[in-house]
């Protein structure tokens, strides 16, 4: 399944709600909604309350609420098709279940309503030592014996034809074209020989950095911090990890500039496998349901690597194998503002 997070915007306040989306039919299903038709046809009182408790309209509360939140998903999808073939696609009152993706008031948001915890890591070799090489150093031991990330905000994140957000205090903008993997399931002090399961999916992400700041940052050994935090991008869906058949996937990545490709890489080149990160993050801490963690740049995967410059107007396509393609504008440079106290 292709799990996202859609708005339909009506003449009300906009709702961001848990959808399936279904590319060969170009459509959006609501699990949720469809519950609370089922509901109704079955002449139960307060149909939308029983379907929030069988499958929430929000990721979170799925991942958070089930032992298996892929088999709940499944099962709203199920529901879908069963009233479907019984000839049902709304709600008494109108409220359809299911939305065609190319309406002018549907929209794609980030596919995770709320992120428990982001981890960034920095798995590709490829990448790390063209860094390394640009300082005149080479990849220190350490890199090879932990699998090194940083932790960064989990708000801020923007979806699918957002606009990216280039903040007043850089001049140097940059992508980084990332595999995010989200969890589904909580654990502390896991094997390696079980980490896999605990994830819930795969999704795009692009994890965007201020490049002068970055290095001021890095200079003192501390961050990065404001050279990461103002804007990261994911989606456009979460590929659930059944697609993949439960086992880490080596996925062809692109990234595109304006139409012209700069960026080719394999997940599969990483050093570290979703497995060994796992299980070191979960040493005497709680890996948690709707945690995000990003491999860390596939080769190729940044302007840094290129010395190749993203600029205002110009639009960013990153496009994983089986999960998408995750399309945003670059912004203008923001003017500096001060906030009252």
């Amino acid at each position: 399944m292709k799990i996202c997070n859609y708005t339909y915007n009506t003449g009300h306040l906009p709702q961001k709600r848990l959808g399936i989306l279904i590319e060969e039919e170009g459509i959006i299903i609501d699990p949720n909604l469809a519950w609370a038709t089922e509901y109704e046809r079955e002449g139960r009182f307060n149909p939308l309350l029983r379907a929030e408790s069988k499958c929430s309209s929000s990721l979170y509360k799925i991942l958070n609420g089930s032992d298996d939140p892929i088999e709940v998903l499944e099962e709203g999808y199920g529901i879908y098709l069963f009233l479907q073939k019984i000839g049902i696609d709304s709600m008494r009152d109108g409220t359809s279940i299911s939305f065609k993706i190319s309406e002018e008031n549907v929209s794609l948001n980030s596919p995770m309503d709320k992120i428990e915890t982001y981890r960034d890591f920095y798995a590709h070799e490829k990448h790390v030592a063209k860094g390394f090489e640009k300082r005149n150093e080479k990849i220190p031991e350490a890199w090879y014996q932990i699998p090194a990330y940083y932790k960064g905000p989990s708000c801020g994140f923007i979806g699918h034809e957002s606009e990216i957000l280039w903040p007043a205090y850089t001049d140097i903008l940059d992508y980084e074209l990332e595999l995010g993997m989200v969890v589904g399931k909580c654990g502390k002090n896991i094997r390696e020989s079980h980490a896999l399961d605990h994830i819930f999916g795969f999704t795009v992400l692009n994890d965007v950095s201020a490049r002068d700041i970055q290095k001021k940052e890095m200079a003192v050994r501390l961050g990065p911090a404001k050279g990461k935090d103002f804007c990261s991008v994911l989606g456009p869906v979460i590929t659930t990890f059944d697609e993949f058949d439960f086992k880490e996937p080596d996925l062809l990545m692109t990234a595109k500039i304006n139409g012209e490709e700069w960026s080719r890489g394999q997940s599969g080149d990483a050093h570290f496998s979703w497995a060994q990160m796992i299980a070191h993050v979960s040493q005497d801490e709680w890996v948690l349901p709707a945690d995000l963690f990003g491999s860390g740049t596939v080769g190729t995967g940044c302007g840094l690597e290129l010395d190749k410059w993203i600029k205002s107007g110009d639009t960013i396509e990153l496009e994983i194998e089986n999960i998408g393609k995750l399309t945003n504008k670059v912004g203008n440079k923001q003017v500096k503002r001060y906030g009252k106290l």
